[in-house]
């Protein structure tokens, strides 16, 4: 980030301009998470000691490999032994020197069971330093934030406080002005210093909507010299806010990010919605895969997980894999609600299960969509001049249309019959009676409930809505393209990117899951792995090479 590079700040001062942050001192300082750890340590700011590797034997494992640059969850590796200790260091290096163009990197002791909390602070030019309490940034997948809330409901007023002043003194400690985020691992009664980042935090909307403070209106005022406002010197927190970071990204294939176009994208009015996309957008390999961040505020923490998984199920998000049913999972799981929410949280429970769809909705849904390509067809019907060959008048025909949702495929039978509609799936009759039907809307009666559906169709693919969440129904063909077919073997890169690592070489002979390549697209590495035991026969890229999404990376013979 621009924000972060303190070469940018001192070329904004000697063109004089003003640069809404930090001084380029702060930013260097705290941007080495090095030189961090040494100036908060002389403040007095409880740390994690460094490992010394100098005694593999001494070494305290697990540990946990950083990027001295690092930050949102790059050139991080946890190591739970010394088999482990230098391919983790060497993708870390790797990850860091290609994010941050700085591959020095720094190991220290693998907390387990801990809750990731963080600290925003203000700073102005009069020597101020203010903070405005806490956010709790537990929920994580690849070391980066998934759900954000304020304030934190798992601390104690003690801890507060020594969070809090801890925050404010590491701040002091570099002569902070501006608006930054002090970030802490808590583990029963003990905290110790994570990072300090010197620019306005992806999560500062839910300190926002506790504190009512306009944060970026505040770092504003700051940069023109203002002191610190009454209404920040006297902070209080009403309420709570959880913000939630909806990412283009399938979470059941190892968070895979998704590209393409987002057909539609659309939220109720119930909660803020921070967003880089609309309706319409492409979705590349350019960025970070997070489409929207999106917020909700209510008095109590209970009333706004509920208002944000509503909202979250409602919505419409047509496009890529997205990780919302994930979110709607989290929200809505009993570990939840209770606020039992380490940073292992989804290590703990499975995302398959978080994830698991609701098999009545998911049937509803299959109905919906074919009823609704049916009314499309038949809107479409053109009038005939004269009777076609092959064509027939037999409107109660049982017709089969043939879908996968996800990874499942199903048959669907209906029949248009003088007392109704006939339908089965999977050969498991469903009562269904059609109110009104149209190629976007179709409102059903099934199984004794009436409900609207909204359709949205781009070719195979059909995205059924309604307030239970959302269904992707993909046509299948009767026919599959013989030209769409690959040789036995071969593995296809599953997202356009650039081939960093060629792991394999003709001939080798490799397990299932052993590394054959490494990808870097938006931002992070992706590792590539055989899908089982055999020879490899064929590699077809090499180092450097950009690939796109389906293109076959090697070709693997499976041992006989």
């Amino acid at each position: 980030f621009l924000a972060e590079n303190a070469e940018f700040a001192t070329r904004c001062a000697e063109e004089g301009i003003t640069f809404i942050g930090p001084s380029p001192a702060a930013i260097a300082a705290m941007g080495s998470k090095v030189k961090a750890k040494q100036l908060v340590r002389a403040a007095g700011v409880p740390l994690l000691d460094d490992i010394d590797l100098s005694d593999p034997e001494a070494i305290p494992y697990p540990v946990l490999v950083k990027a001295s640059a690092g930050g949102g969850g790059r050139g991080m590796r946890i190591v739970r032994n010394a088999d482990e200790l230098e391919p983790g260091m060497e993708s870390a290096r790797l990850e860091a020197a290609n994010a941050f163009g700085d591959d020095t990197i720094f190991v220290e002791r693998w907390l387990e069971n801990v809750r990731h909390i963080e600290v925003q602070i203000i700073g102005d030019t009069h020597g101020n330093v203010a903070h405005l309490f806490e956010r709790e940034c537990s929920i994580q997948r690849r070391h980066q934030k998934v759900v954000e809330e304020a304030p934190s409901v798992a601390i104690s007023p003690a801890m507060r406080d020594g969070l809090t002043s801890a925050a404010v003194a590491a701040a002091a400690a570099v002569d902070y002005v501006g608006v930054g985020t002090v970030e802490f691992l808590v583990t029963g009664e003990e905290f110790f210093f994570l990072e300090m980042n010197t620019r306005l935090q992806v999560e500062h909307p839910v300190t926002e909507m506790v504190t009512g403070i306009d944060l970026v209106r505040e770092q504003i005022a700051v940069a023109m010299g203002e002191a610190l406002s009454d209404q920040v010197r006297n902070v209080s927190v009403y309420g709570h806010a959880i913000e939630v970071r909806l990412y283009a990204e399938d979470p059941l294939s190892g968070w895979l990010p998704g590209t393409g176009p987002l057909h539609r994208f659309w939220f109720d009015d119930t909660v803020r919605v921070d967003a880089g996309y609309e309706s319409g957008s492409i979705v590349g390999t350019d960025y970070d895969p997070m489409l929207a961040k999106i917020i909700a505020y209510a008095d109590t923490r209970t009333e706004t997980a509920s208002v944000l998984a509503r909202a979250m199920r409602s919505a419409e998000i047509h496009g890529p894999h997205t990780n919302r049913d994930l979110l709607v999972g989290i929200l809505e799981h009993e570990a939840f609600v209770a606020a039992a929410t380490p940073t292992s949280f989804l290590e703990d429970h499975t995302i398959a299960a978080l994830m698991a769809p609701d098999e009545t909705r998911t049937r509803d849904h299959i109905v919906a969509a074919t009823l609704a390509t049916s009314a499309g067809r038949s809107a479409a019907a053109g009038v005939q001049t004269s009777i076609p060959s092959g064509w027939r008048n037999l409107f109660s025909q049982p017709q089969l249309v043939m879908c996968t949702v996800g990874s499942v495929e199903h048959i669907v039978t209906y029949a248009h019959r003088r007392d109704g509609l006939v339908v089965a799936i999977d050969g498991v009759a469903v009562e269904v009676g059609i109110i009104d039907a149209a190629s976007n809307i179709v409102d059903l009666e099934i199984s004794g409930l009436r409900r609207r559906y909204r359709i949205n169709t781009v070719g195979a693919s059909t995205w059924v809505n309604d307030e239970r969440g959302q269904t992707l129904c993909v046509a299948m063909p009767r026919f599959p393209a013989v030209e769409n077919e690959t040789a036995a073997g071969s593995l296809a890169s599953p997202l356009p990117g650039k081939v960093l690592s060629v792991d394999v070489t003709v001939g080798d002979v490799v397990e299932a899951g052993a590394v054959i390549a490494r990808l870097e697209a938006m931002k992070m590495e992706h590792t590539i792995s055989a899908p089982h035991a055999g020879v490899v026969a064929e590699v077809c890229v090499e180092v450097g090479a950009q690939v796109a999404a389906n293109e076959v990376l090697a070709r693997i013979d499976t041992e006989t």
